[in-house]
């Protein structure tokens, strides 16, 4: 779906994900919620390492899916999170998931709607009827995002657990 063309929006641009960005998924997983489930963490271990995760990233770019993006700020030329689509286990097959995770330094300064209305839209030129997103009750930013980019809580929501909730969202497009 994402071919080679970069998405840019005013303040970012969202490229593919390259392998060099594992050092970014990496702060990424340190800085997650001890209320995330502990195959979302970094386990005792140490894994998964720079080296796992820059594996995950080519497993990634091989498939045929539109895949995760690289958030770069343009003015400040960092990389600073992801955004983009993956595999939704509540839509249908042809209804992907919006998921996005940005640094905790860059946390509420609109970056991750602007990132998501640009994956968005790329979504409707690409003829998607549909976009999923499931975030945990307890992550109340992340459902305000998911608010302002237009998408709506469902009834339905995951069992009850160690860590939370599951919310479904769902937007129309």
């Amino acid at each position: 779906m994402w071919g080679s063309n970069a998405l840019a929006t005013s303040r970012l641009t969202l490229r593919r994900r390259h392998e060099s960005d594992a050092a970014l998924l990496r702060t990424l997983w340190t800085e997650r919620d001890p209320r995330v489930p502990a195959h979302r963490r970094i386990d005792a271990k140490g894994r998964p390492t720079r080296t796992d995760l820059a594996a995950r990233i080519r497993a990634e770019r091989e498939s045929d899916g539109p895949g995760l993006l690289t958030i770069v700020r343009k003015r400040e030329a960092d990389a600073i999170g992801y955004c983009g689509l993956v595999p939704s286990d509540v839509g249908g097959t042809d209804e992907p998931e919006l998921a996005f995770e940005l640094l905790s330094a860059v946390h509420g300064q609109g970056y991750a709607t602007e990132a998501g209305e640009a994956v968005i839209a790329r979504a409707t030129a690409r003829g998607y009827a549909r976009l999923w997103a499931t975030v945990w009750d307890w992550n109340v930013a992340s459902r305000r995002v998911l608010e302002k980019l237009g998408f709506r809580e469902l009834d339905r929501r995951g069992p009850v657990g160690p860590h939370g909730t599951t919310v479904v969202t769902v937007r129309d497009l």
